[in-house]
């Protein structure tokens, strides 16, 4: 019988090093990021309109914010990076 400890090691390592790919419901085309608009400024806009921010990262070029509305719902919206715009999700 053989031994496939070696096999089942070289597996796991590649996975362990292949990117993973973006995580959201939302893709952004947003250029270089010398382009983009701050966080912060994105972050002033929402908060300015109610919303508590708990988060804001960078997902599939967008940002990805993670928040409660002025209604107090939860919320995960993303926003174009030049634009701030809100970006549709295929989620209802």
């Amino acid at each position: 019988m053989r031994n496939y400890f070696p096999a089942i090691a070289l597996m796991l390592l590649l996975l362990a090093v292949t990117p993973a790919p973006a995580t959201g419901l939302a893709t952004c085309d947003s250029g270089p990021r010398e382009t983009w608009q701050p966080q912060e400024k994105l972050e002033k806009l929402l908060t300015d309109r109610g919303w508590k921010i708990r988060r804001i990262k960078i997902d599939g070029g967008c940002y990805e914010v993670y928040a409660l509305t002025e209604k107090g719902e939860r919320v995960e919206a993303y926003f174009h990076p030049v634009s701030l715009a809100s970006v549709p999700t295929g989620r209802k």
